[in-house]
């Protein structure tokens, strides 16, 4: 039996630019799984569980038919060995509707031309956040943390482009929900974006700030509308009730 044949029905194995990538089927639901707080109920789960032994199943076959020129960064994706350069274990951030999550904890491999900014660590040790100097480029930022779809670092701090002094959230928490960038969810064709990324790029430069009620104006006066589901709204709602901030933090990183 092939690969594609062996992985559980529902899922597509995609193969673009020498990159091969498990796709999962669209999910209705769109509140976050955040474990610790009732108010959320799980949601969309990756089409495998990272780290577990069907997980590692289908990396074993993957590496089988692809050959020793690849390596496995979880959730059925599979990509070149040596990316980013010099890398022997690289991070993929593995972006869902409403979800995020890496392969594996980042590790620094020291300041670089277009890579001078600096980390901050969470409560554990760990590498979860990059503030930008000047100058600084996605593609040596994802070289010296060994992430190989840098670009996407973007996508997950809600923005097109980044700015000296900017936070950046490298590691994001799998528990807590993350707010789509670019259109929700539940968005029909034509739907018109712009509104929706600037309200949620002020969202972001709120919870950056610390400021609670600016968001909560936000969103009372310029979000909330724009999602076709109020469902999805009422996600955002329920946290900006609670007013953790650093839950927010990482909805509109």
């Amino acid at each position: 039996m092939n690969l594609a044949a062996k992985i559980t029905t529902g899922v597509v194995v995609l193969v673009v630019g020498g990159l091969v990538a498990l796709a999962a089927p669209a999910i209705a639901s769109v509140q976050g799984s955040l474990s610790s707080w009732p108010i959320f109920q799980p949601t969309e789960q990756p089409a495998v569980e990272p780290g577990t032994a069907e997980d590692d199943a289908i990396g074993e076959d993957m590496i089988d038919e692809l050959g020793d020129g690849y390596v496995y960064v979880g959730n059925g994706t599979a990509i070149p060995k040596n990316t980013p350069e010099g890398c022997e274990k690289p991070i993929w951030l593995h972006m869902g509707q409403t979800s995020a999550r890496l392969n594996g904890d980042l590790a620094d491999r020291g300041e670089r031309e277009f890579a001078a900014g600096t980390v901050g660590l969470d409560g554990e040790g760990r590498i979860k956040t990059y503030t930008v100097a000047a100058g600084d480029a996605l593609f040596a930022i994802g070289d010296r943390f060994c992430i190989a779809n840098a670009l996407t670092i973007a996508t997950l701090n809600h923005t097109r482009t980044i700015q000296p002094g900017e936070v950046l959230l490298l590691h994001p928490d799998p528990t807590i929900p993350w707010v789509p960038y670019y259109n929700p969810v539940t968005a029909p064709a034509g739907y018109q974006q712009i509104p929706y990324q600037l309200a949620v790029e002020a969202m972001s430069a709120a919870a950056q700030a610390g400021d609670l009620d600016r968001m909560r104006d936000i969103f009372a006066n310029e979000l909330s509308g724009l999602f076709p589901d109020p469902a999805e709204a009422e996600v955002i709602a329920q946290a900006l009730d609670v007013g953790d901030l650093d839950v927010l933090r990482q909805m509109f990183a």
